[in-house]
């Protein structure tokens, strides 16, 4: 089994920045991708960013690319997701999501096996 906390989340103005902890505990190593989703008010779950295990890749969401950065700290089992250039369409609970299946191909899915209780990031104009 395996546990996940997100943190870091918060309120900012548009074109600031916030860095999302995701610490996991638990049978770490099997876990072989890890992911950031979002919902956003009245809309379904989706995926922003994910990354493969073993320098397997990383994935990202269209409306994020060039603006967000997810990465690993293999020593401290946790994820990062760095969100800068933040916009107001990007206000929503984020959570984090890890799965022993592969990345590809699927990783915006919301079908991950280990999920967190979420972190609200909140943008103002």
């Amino acid at each position: 089994q395996v546990q996940v906390v997100e943190s870091g989340g918060g309120s900012v103005q548009a074109g600031g920045s916030l860095r999302l902890s995701c610490a996991a505990s638990g049978d770490t190593g099997s876990m072989n991708c890890m992911a950031w989703f979002r919902r956003l008010p009245g809309k379904e779950r989706e995926g922003v960013a994910a990354i493969a295990a073993g320098g397997g890749g990383t994935y990202y969401a269209d409306s994020v690319k060039g603006r967000f950065t997810i990465s690993q700290d293999y020593a401290k089992n946790t994820v990062y997701l760095q969100m800068n250039s933040l916009k107001p369409e990007d206000t929503a609970m984020y959570y984090c999501a890890q799965d022993a299946g592969p990345c590809g191909g699927r990783w915006y899915l919301p079908l991950f096996g280990h999920w967190g209780q979420g972190t609200q990031v909140t943008v103002s104009s």
